[in-house]
């Protein structure tokens, strides 16, 4: 796997750290506390174990590199590529070598005891897909081009969104609000949010652009969504709020999306 880049670190279940993810995991049974259920995953985060038993001698902590690299995934909605190893039980694992078992999100992530009494961190993955399709690359230019947006069928339809411009934002503002300036920082990584001005939804179908975009904090994203403040032209903040809004000089904001935000929100 290593030659191809599918998981590049010999030895090791999780393969990443806090700033670039992780983009693959290894179930090898190196963890007594792994569940397999198949579409669903409960995963035992690295360090701490005995590496012959599979049993844990110490704490394990959010600062360890594979297990923030998680959590940026579950931050940032980034996949990750998990194999079977055969030392792995579970019904799914081959009877020798190792399997592919597709694309997964990472739901949530705790702490909690362990079968042996020390702290394990744990994450709850959720099987999207084989992902024949690459996962996106840390991107480092914005992208003003116009995504298609994408419908995914379940119970309901939902627009699926391309986390890589909203990736390519926050990581332009070091992941700090761009109204209150403040980065929040949970298990020793930093989370905002991607914004859409104009909703992307129906009716008022906006680009998923990054001239549409912008890195907020929840509580600001939420207030922008429900209308309680808005923003002129200028980047003056409209409403509840008093101030400016933060903007880098590579962030082109389109106006028209600004103007549509108001006119919804009877801020005109």
């Amino acid at each position: 796997m290593m030659p191809t880049s599918f998981h590049r670190r010999w030895g090791a279940g999780i393969d990443g750290n806090a700033d670039e993810g992780s983009p693959a995991i290894v179930l090898s049974g190196g963890y007594e506390d792994d569940e397999d259920h198949g579409d669903v995953i409960i995963y035992t985060g690295a360090g701490g174990n005995d590496p012959n038993t599979g049993q844990q001698i110490a704490d394990q902590t959010w600062e360890n590199p594979g297990n923030a690299g998680l959590i940026k995934d579950m931050n940032d909605g980034l996949p990750v590529r998990v194999t079977r190893g055969y030392k792995h039980k579970s019904p799914l694992s081959p009877s020798e070598g190792y399997t592919y078992a597709g694309l997964y999100g990472v739901e949530d992530a705790w702490q909690e005891k362990g079968r042996s009494g020390y702290v394990i961190c744990r994450y709850r993955l959720i099987y999207m897909g084989d992902g024949e399709s690459e996962i996106p690359e840390a991107q480092t230019e914005l992208d003003y081009g116009k995504k298609k947006k994408r419908l995914s069928e379940g119970t309901v339809v939902r627009i699926v969104r391309d986390t890589k411009i909203s990736r390519a934002i926050k990581k332009l503002y070091k992941y700090r609000c761009q109204v209150c300036g403040i980065s929040i920082v949970a298990k020793s990584t930093p989370y905002a949010e991607g914004a859409h001005i104009k909703p992307i939804g129906r009716p008022h179908d906006g680009d998923d652009s990054t001239d549409n975009i912008l890195c907020l904090c929840p509580n600001h994203h939420v207030m922008l969504d429900k209308g309680a403040f808005s923003i002129a032209n200028n980047f003056t903040l409209i409403g509840c709020l008093d101030g400016k809004l933060i903007v880098n000089p590579k962030h082109i904001i389109n106006p028209h999306n600004l103007e549509y935000h108001r006119e919804s929100h009877g801020f005109n």
